[in-house]
């Protein structure tokens, strides 16, 4: 059996640790916001600047909940936990996508409420703490950007962020729109939207959050791409017991088992089947079992992925 490792130098394997300095600006940019926010919106009696201060300390907490996720990833592995805190990442994940659709309930309740009931708000004050909203969320994302694409959790924080800016962008057009008109349905409406747009950004976190913490397939690798290379390689008769999954948001793992009639151990075979997977198909955690016999068994679990070579090739 060889078991191999990529290298934590390649993007795809790892999220930088200056990811800290992103997590604690973000937490303490959009904490104080969240207070002028809720005071704002309160004294101006708009449910668009309180159901965006009410869905900015969601992500407040969801940020403390992915940076503590990200801490915790980096702990060491131990006796007991041979894997260390990595799946907390995926967690954490799955938790800021529930919190943000809990938010979403709130938000289209109080909503609907108000549009029985319309009531007056000051819209100058709601324009501007709208505005601040903008530049601060805008520059939240910003600080996350470049992590999103390889990092679940670190996605979640920049989706989020991005949505809030796009989220306070609709409450100042509110705002203007109620300055112009007077209308006062406008505000709620705005709400209403402002739900709606949480769960278009959210619904895509929450179920490839899920899938990772049902050890599913990640939604970046092709599982039968995966299983055509291994069965594609030389003298491979048979692949069996194929899984993979995630170990955190930015690590995959493989494990295999490649019958190979009267193969010796060759551990030059089992690193460049390794590096392949790493580079290939961003699996970074690789452990292959090389069978020597024809009908060698393996744990045999539902489902469990099996591929022949239709033409064995002759060495």
């Amino acid at each position: 059996m060889a078991h191999h490792h990529a290298h934590a130098g390649h993007s795809h394997s790892h999220t930088p640790a200056n990811f800290d300095r992103a997590f604690a600006i973000g937490i303490v940019l959009n904490t104080g916001f969240v207070i002028a926010e809720a005071g704002f919106g309160l004294a101006a009696h708009s449910l668009a600047l309180l159901a965006d201060a009410g869905h900015n300390l969601s992500d407040v907490l969801g940020l403390v909940l992915s940076w503590s996720a990200l801490w915790l990833v980096r702990r060491p592995t131990s006796s007991r936990f041979t894997y260390g805190f990595r799946r907390t990442s995926i967690m954490a994940s799955t938790l800021n996508a529930v919190f943000l659709l809990v938010s979403v309930g709130m938000i289209a309740w109080e909503a609907i409420e108000r549009l029985t009931d319309p009531q007056p708000i000051m819209a100058i004050p709601v324009i501007v703490v709208a505005s601040i909203g903008i530049l601060i969320n805008g520059l939240t994302a910003w600080l996350f950007a470049r992590g999103s694409k390889h990092d679940l959790n670190v996605r979640s924080a920049f989706v989020h962020m991005l949505a809030d800016a796009g989220l306070a962008a609709g409450v100042v057009v509110a705002g203007l729109i109620t300055l112009r008109t007077g209308w006062t349905w406008i505000d709620p409406v705005v709400g209403l939207a402002i739900a709606v747009v949480i769960v278009f950004s959210t619904w895509g976190l929450l179920t490839e959050s899920l899938r990772l913490s049902l050890d599913g397939v990640p939604r970046a690798v092709d599982p039968a791409a995966v299983s055509r290379y291994l069965a594609g390689l030389p003298n491979v008769a048979h692949v069996h017991d194929l899984h993979i999954w995630s170990m955190s948001t930015t690590e995959i793992a493989l494990t295999a088992h490649l019958v190979r009639p009267g193969a010796a151990i060759d551990d030059v075979f089992s690193a460049s089947v390794a590096h392949d997977l790493d580079h290939r198909f961003g699996i970074t955690h690789a452990t292959i079992q090389v069978e020597a016999a024809q009908h060698a068994h393996g744990c045999d679990l539902p489902g469990s992925t099996s591929r022949s070579r239709p033409h064995m090739v002759p060495a």
